[in-house]
């Protein structure tokens, strides 16, 4: 079995995306499964299957300047794609480099199919676009993944999303996280008392700092906790566009930056509880990280990150965008 993925993001670039397909290339690589990945970065020679990648032409993203969008040269990407002859067709982003490779696999009659990680549409509203745009984003993503064989939703919430809004031949495709990387076992309390936490809790965000995370809605809770008088330390792992803001507005919150590996399963393990108000989200694999490591979790009502939670045993459900009862 040869696959060919066609994926805007990878290391350097990290988000939940590129995790996810971290996780699948371990077993890609256990099984000893061929592929290939068509893509707008090209990850360091640290990692084993770099390769593998085949890096296009591409430009920064208008919202993002950290993302970019390939842009696939046609006389260069598909003597590639037929040197390497792949079996399966597997297009990660709806974007130009997309619709390349689902043209590649239709051309070629390959198997295609597409997995479903961004709510691209639920982005539109925090830049200032007008709620009828939403309409031609959805109509945009119908014709895209319509011309696939399957979809791949990773939560029930996203699956039935997409299954009403005309998409169809969805399944699911649910995440994991790799035990051997989170676990309680993590704890620092070098982190603890290194933060003056040693008598109080420790909340913790871990995520890009953007818009579309609903943090003006973490701001306010905290701003309500603590004037309620409570005592606490929020510490919020992760880097974005937002940053020097929320800096302004949490002087006593802790920002790390962008962590992984033992660095970030420390502050998960370490954490009293894990704070994520989002309600943009496909799945959240933050939550499955924060349960691992033993941390309950408190989300909002809205986005695929509900359905992990048992509201009132390994975590709470909140209302969107309430900062209140968050």
């Amino acid at each position: 079995m040869k696959i060919a993925y066609f994926m805007d993001t990878l290391p350097p670039h990290y988000d939940g995306v590129v995790n996810s397909f971290l996780h699948l290339i371990d077993t890609l690589e256990k099984e000893n499964v061929d592929f290939k990945c068509i893509s707008s970065f090209m990850p360091a020679q640290e990692f084993s299957w770099s390769h593998r990648v085949f890096k296009v032409f591409s430009v920064p993203f208008i919202l993002y300047k950290d993302y970019r969008v390939g842009i696939p040269y046609f006389n260069r990407t598909t003597p590639e794609l037929d040197n390497f002859q792949p079996d399966l067709v597997h297009v990660v982003s709806p974007t130009i480099l997309g619709i390349f490779g689902l043209k590649y696999a239709k051309r070629r009659k390959i198997p295609v199919v597409s997995s479903y990680h961004t709510n691209y549409v639920s982005y539109l509203k925090y830049y200032g676009f007008p709620e009828r745009i939403e309409e031609v984003g959805w109509d945009y993503l119908r014709w895209f993944y319509n011309q696939f064989d399957r979809v791949y939703a990773p939560s029930p919430t996203t699956a039935r999303e997409l299954q009403n809004q005309g998409i169809i031949d969805v399944d699911l495709w649910q995440r994991g996280v790799n035990l051997d990387n989170y676990s309680p076992s993590f704890a620092s309390s070098e982190l603890r008392s290194g933060i003056g936490a040693e008598k109080k809790a420790i909340l913790l965000f871990v995520g890009r700092l953007v818009k579309e995370k609903d943090l003006d809605d973490l701001c306010e809770a905290c701003s309500l906790l603590r004037s309620d008088g409570m005592d606490f330390k929020l510490v919020v792992v992760g880097d974005g566009p937002m940053r020097d803001e929320l800096e302004e507005r949490m002087p006593d919150a802790v920002f790390t930056g962008f962590l992984k590996d033992r660095a970030l399963s420390e502050w998960y393990a370490t954490a009293d509880l894990f704070v994520f108000p989002s309600t943009t989200e496909t799945f959240g694999n933050v939550i499955l990280e924060a349960f691992a490591s033993g941390t309950p979790a408190v989300v909002v009502n809205l986005g695929g990150q509900a359905d992990i939670i048992n509201d009132g045993f390994d975590g709470l459900i909140a209302e969107a965008n309430n900062s209140y009862d968050f």
